[in-house]
């Protein structure tokens, strides 16, 4: 009450603010469970048993010629680390503290680092997974080799950049219908099961079956991702460019109605009939 008020600085202000951010993301990363080494052990696991799933899943049904020449379970995990990223992004980002969260009641924090701090959890979670998962498969069964390692980690960024995109977009919404928003952010991540073409190489895939898939980002990161983790594939369908269009759109839609919602914002939304 008596303090002096200190002037800070641009660069001192950003520092707390990343420090902020970084106390959050630790929140974040903990929420999911009590203990964050079991957190992260049930991560893992739900990345495995997906793999699992999936690799069962080709070979009772004969898909397994129509995969890229090379490992046939790096082949699956290449699309199931992308989706699993893109996927648990958007969640996180939907489910990240709203306007009228308590947590606003403390002065530095904002629903712009809730966000952040959801964002960088999720993404923190997912590369140490994709992580494990390599270096088990790689060091217990077999030495795999990745084409370009680094092209093939930025399209995992990229897929989280465009999920955390689109949650922001469900963020924003959410306070003014959050039925109808909570619903369709379910729909639209469940439809990724599909939607994403993860279960079928796009090149030797049909033009007219396509059009059903080219709508979604996540379809091109996969593609391209596979162009990236094995020599024997070159993406012909698919476009990097239309992956960051999309994010940049989503981002600018969803920082405009966050900031929106935020000045309109009232605890009383979340009132019971």
């Amino acid at each position: 009450m008596f303090r002096p008020a200190a002037r800070k600085s641009s660069a001192r202000s950003a520092l707390a603010m990343l420090q902020l951010i970084f106390h959050a993301t630790v929140r974040s990363v903990r929420r999911t469970h009590g203990n964050a080494v079991i957190g992260l052990l049930l991560n893992i696991l739900q990345t495995v048993i997906l793999v699992v799933v999936f690799y069962v899943m080709f070979d009772l049904l004969g898909l397994r010629g129509n995969a890229i020449r090379g490992d046939f379970l790096l082949y699956v995990m290449s699309g199931i680390f992308m989706f699993m990223t893109h996927t648990k992004a958007t969640s996180a980002v939907v489910g990240s503290d709203g306007p009228t969260s308590p947590m606003m009641k403390h002065s530095p924090m904002n629903p712009i680092i809730a966000i952040a701090a959801a964002a960088l959890g999720s993404l923190y979670t997912q590369i140490l997974s994709a992580g494990v998962v390599l270096f088990i498969y790689h060091a217990a069964f077999t030495p795999i080799t990745i084409h370009d390692p680094l092209g093939a980690f930025s399209m995992l960024l990229l897929a989280w950049g465009t999920g955390v995109a689109i949650g922001m977009v469900f963020k924003a919404a959410m306070p003014w219908q959050p039925e109808f928003v909570g619903i369709f952010s379910t729909v639209y991540q469940r439809a990724n099961m599909i939607a994403s073409g993860k279960m079928f190489v796009a090149n030797a895939t049909p033009t007219y079956i396509l059009a059903y898939f080219t709508w979604n980002p996540l379809f091109h990161i996969i593609d391209q991702a596979r162009g990236f983790v094995f020599l024997n594939y070159n993406p012909h369908y698919s476009s990097i460019r239309y992956a960051v269009t999309i994010m940049i759109i989503c981002i600018v839609i969803g920082l405009m109605g966050e900031f929106y919602t935020r000045k309109h914002a009232s605890s009383s939304w979340g009132a019971k009939r």
